[in-house]
């Protein structure tokens, strides 16, 4: 069983940064690929950032150029560094893990960033 343990995530003002970790535990390949999704009150999860295994990432347009995501293989870790923060960006973060050849998904509880203005 995998699991999935968030941390970072805080109140910041506006303009100010944070960074996010998630680290896998259990049966966790580096073939999987890790990300990052949020969801604030009253709207869709959906997705921040991913990288692939192979270090291949994808932003969210809201959040190109101010937030990277990496990943350690060796520690099954998965990273967000977050800046320029905005109100907007206020969210729950969940990791999440996906096995493309089983298609099982994994999802961390979330970690609330809240920004404020």
């Amino acid at each position: 069983q995998v699991q999935l343990v968030e941390s970072g995530g805080g109140l910041v003002q506006a303009g100010g940064s944070l960074r996010l970790s998630c680290a896998a535990s259990g049966s966790v390949f580096s073939f999987v690929l890790m990300g990052w999704y949020r969801q604030a009150p009253g709207k869709q999860r959906e997705l921040v950032a991913d990288i692939t295994v192979g270090g291949s990432t994808n932003y969210a347009d809201s959040v190109k150029g101010r937030f990277t995501i990496s990943r350690d293989n060796a520690k099954n870790t998965v990273y967000l560094e977050m800046n320029s923060l905005k109100p907007e960006d206020t969210a729950n973060y969940y990791c999440r893990l996906f096995y493309p050849t089983s298609r099982a998904t994994y999802w961390g509880k979330g970690t609330l960033v809240t920004v404020s203005s």
